[in-house]
């Protein structure tokens, strides 16, 4: 028999139970789900990943949603303990769902729901903040101070890099690399190469318009390239940024043969998923080239981080905190819970998830509708006409 676990109750009772596996940001999202009938139990038990067993105590005999996180295992043993208690509704907290096996979900008829169009500037303006601390060997400097080694002004001390002029490279110009990449260029007046399946139409106009107003005040106009492939970014961008998705393409895209081809003083920035950077490789980069330098948000064995890489002084690594801004995690929440709340209550799927603007709006209701529902096309789910 499955341990019980601690959990905080809203609303007990309300018609609907829904389970948050973790206390999430604001009371909008819990006040949401009130609203509209529901009782809440938040999970309360002081563990940062719940294991399968105790998600299962908290689903127990009857549920009717679920909100989890992007730490926990969804796949067939969950689905199933969610559908025997009667659940089709859940929702990741995140857009990502490396997670959820959606083909079991599909199985037992469960919607499954993420967060798009809520995270596109705030995990963009870690980038570009991971970018300037790099650059500028912020959190080096940090230590240095904090240690009370600072005696006097010296002419190497923590000399960085120039941002202005030099060639930011985008690996992935959907919307978050294309927001990292508008930052980039207007504030620090980078020149552009990404690379991308898919033109960006918009970002290159932008650069254009950019540069011709640069060039009108007299300044140094900046451009931008559309590379051919990835190693061609690598090899000529100062600053990159990796912002693809997550496949078996993309397993361990920078590997040690594609390190090798980047520039000895280049920066590496990742966003996007940990998998995604061969990190063994990375720690040995980092060691043979000290004037490389990397900025970390994800990991590949999360919340692991590979042997070494945490004692390398040109590498500045943080805990999966892209997101971490109290408007867009207010605003997950906040779609988490809509998304289950809409499969309860029998509502069409909204039809553009990167338009949230409604769903986020604190001073009139939501639509009637799921902000994102990632399988709904195999469940046979209507869109809605709002």
């Amino acid at each position: 028999m499955a341990k019980p676990v601690s959990v905080e109750v809203w609303n007990p009772n309300g018609k609907y139970r829904v389970i948050s596996t973790k206390p999430m940001p604001g009371t909008r999202w819990i006040n949401l789900l009130i609203e509209q009938g529901c009782r809440v139990e938040i999970c309360t038990e002081k563990k940062t990943i719940l294991s399968v067993e105790d998600i299962i105590a908290l689903i127990g005999n009857k549920c009717d949603g679920v909100i989890g996180q992007l730490t926990e295992d969804w796949g067939d043993t969950l689905f199933a303990a969610l559908s025997r208690a009667g659940g089709k509704a859940f929702s990741n907290m995140a857009v990502g769902y490396n997670n959820v096996d959606v083909n079991a979900a599909n199985k037992y008829g469960v919607a499954v729901g993420n967060t798009p169009g809520v995270l596109t500037e705030t995990t963009a303006e870690l980038a570009a903040s991971l970018s300037l601390s790099a650059a500028r060997r912020i959190v080096e400097a940090d230590e240095f101070m904090r240690a009370g080694l600072y005696d006097g002004w010296l002419p190497h001390l923590f000399v960085g890099n120039l941002l202005k002029g030099q060639t930011v490279g985008v690996i992935g110009a959907g919307r978050i690399g294309s927001a990292y990449a508008r930052m980039m260029v207007e504030g620090f007046k980078m020149n552009l190469i990404y690379f991308d399946l898919y033109q960006a139409t918009r970002l290159e106009k932008f650069v254009t318009a950019y540069g011709e107003f640069l060039k009108s005040n007299g300044e140094q106009p900046v451009y931008w390239k559309r590379a051919s492939s990835m190693d061609e970014v690598l090899r000529e961008a100062d600053v990159i940024s990796l912002h693809p998705v997550l496949d078996k393409t993309t397993y361990h895209l920078i590997n040690k043969e594609r390190l090798a081809t980047m520039k000895k003083e280049a920066i590496l920035v990742n966003c996007s998923r940990g998998p995604v950077v061969d990190e063994v490789a990375l720690v040995e980069h980092l060691k043979q080239n000290p004037m490389f330098r990397v900025g970390l948000d994800v990991f590949e064995d999360e919340p692991f981080m590979k042997p070494g890489l945490a004692e390398m002084k040109n590498a500045i690594v943080v805990p999966h905190i892209a997101s971490a801004s109290k408007w867009t995690r207010e605003g997950m929440a906040t779609l988490a819970a809509l998304n289950v709340l809409g499969k309860i209550k029998g509502y069409p799927i909204w039809g553009d998830p990167n338009q949230v603007a409604p769903f986020l709006n604190e001073n009139a209701p939501p639509p009637a509708a799921c902000p994102s529902i990632v399988n709904a096309k195999a469940l046979g789910l209507p869109v809605s006409k709002l």
